[in-house]
């Protein structure tokens, strides 16, 4: 082979490998973004709380998490849905809980990883008594969070259930007023007792709930209907926060309180690239695996519960643990191993069999050249024994034996090739001779 064609192969070589390399980086295994946006709540909320913890979790791994605040889960959704974030916390039954299952839509861009803390159903008063049910809350000025948040929309489902409704703009009827509030805006309303009664669906950890819960003077609400409303609505699961779990000094609360609780999940959009969707796991195993007035320790994160199809990567996470090359490398290490090996694992399949394949294939063209030559020669012999050769004829079997014979001396073949490339010169030898004799005879 020439050293035109020798260049022509490996040129083409490797542009092959050089575009496949391409393809798996830009499709199969493309770097992570170093920046995520999520959208959290409140700004003096437990979702903000929660968000500010992952941000400083995912910095440290090189990740920038840019935090947006909002209305709530709600809201959350709504970005999530038109991708102007990535990540966002959504409160049960916000979600597609809260659809008829015969409706639900057939794809959806949202994948839950995981829920991360329960959210109780906080119902603070000063002197009302609601543990029979909410219907004790018509006529009277109730805080139910902002628009657009899951505090609002699961209050007036609450409310709704018992009767209790107005329009949020206006006092009803019979003097019932929705305020539209939330965060510590509302414990201080009612604290001023401006307002009658503050239903708060956030975790314990949130301000709000700290500060009311730490006042004596507040009430919080032991709903009797717990065990009914779960059944009734499949995102409310009944939890209890115990006898002096506040302040055991003070005995606060004074007896067991029963709650209705939601769960708060942490949701994605489907094209989140798999080493942040670990990583925002990994956050969440650090943020929520701590114990609460409400759980205990490592009950958080959880697949369990969640609004949305849990994601590809929470299933394996919760199955198998953190990836392998995650559990001993730092993030951007493990995922450039990880993108390496994807990257040598179709190289192998190509360059294996190639390895075995090319030494057959140059040895059947160096064996093909010589064979051809011997076709030449065997044609040319069955020739000269045919028939006499005039003098022209002749001349041109010459060049062509002298041709033959310059390329098997120019050309270039391993040592197990030389004796058929001695025996191909003894053949071309052998007809020169014939073809001598034949000179030498009449004619």
């Amino acid at each position: 082979m020439s050293i035109r064609r020798h260049l022509l192969l490996w040129g083409v070589l490797i542009a092959v490998l050089t575009a496949l390399i391409w393809a798996v980086v830009r499709f199969v295994s493309p770097a992570p973004p170093r920046s995520l946006i999520m959208s959290t709540g409140v700004a003096d909320g437990a979702y903000h709380r929660f968000g500010q913890h992952y941000k400083e979790i995912l910095q440290a791994n090189g990740i920038d998490l840019q935090l947006r605040t909002s209305s709530g889960g709600v809201e959350n959704l709504q970005r999530l849905n038109d991708g102007s974030v990535q990540v966002a916390f959504a409160q049960g039954g916000t979600g597609l809980l809260t659809l008829d299952y015969d409706a639900l839509p057939t794809a959806t861009p949202l994948r839950s990883l995981a829920t991360v803390a329960y959210e109780p159903v906080w119902i603070f008063t000063h002197t009302l008594d609601v543990s029979k049910g909410l219907s004790a809350l018509a006529g009277k000025r109730t805080a139910i969070g902002v628009p657009g948040s899951g505090n609002n929309k699961v209050a007036l489902q609450l409310l709704a259930v018992y009767g209790v409704v107005a329009d949020g703009k206006q006092p009803a009827a019979d003097g019932t007023t929705f305020i539209q509030d939330g965060g510590l805006a509302v414990a201080d309303m009612l604290a001023r007792r401006e307002i009658d009664a503050a239903i708060i669906i956030s975790a314990p950890q949130a301000p709000a709930v700290q500060r009311l819960l730490a006042d004596k003077s507040m009430h919080l609400a032991s709903l009797e209907h717990v065990e009914g409303l779960a059944r009734r609505f499949p995102y409310f699961r009944p939890v209890v926060l115990k006898r002096g779990s506040v302040d055991p000094q003070r005995d606060m609360p004074p007896g067991d309180i029963n709650l209705l609780a939601t769960t708060a999940n942490l949701v994605v959009r489907d094209e989140l690239h798999p080493a942040l969707s670990y990583l925002l796991l990994e956050a969440a195993q650090q943020v929520h695996k701590q114990p609460s007035l409400i759980n205990r320790p490592d009950e958080f994160p959880s697949p369990q519960g969640t609004d949305f199809p849990l994601s590809t990567e929470a299933e394996r996470y919760f199955k198998n643990g953190r990836p392998f090359l995650q559990a001993y490398l730092p993030f951007w290490a493990a995922n450039w191993v990880q993108r390496l090996l994807l990257l040598l694992v179709p190289l192998a399949a190509i360059l294996v069999p190639m390895a075995r394949v090319l030494p057959a294939l140059v040895s059947w063209r160096r064996q093909s050249k010589i064979y051809r030559r011997y076709g030449e020669l065997k044609f040319l012999e069955r020739d000269l024994a045919s028939r006499q050769l005039n003098d022209e004829e002749r001349r041109n079997a010459r060049a062509q034996l002298d041709h033959i014979e310059k390329e098997i001396v120019q050309s270039k073949f391993p040592l197990e090739f030389s004796d058929k490339v001695y025996t191909l010169r003894q053949h071309v030898d052998y007809v020169r001779a014939q073809l001598a004799r034949q000179s030498e005879g009449p004619g």
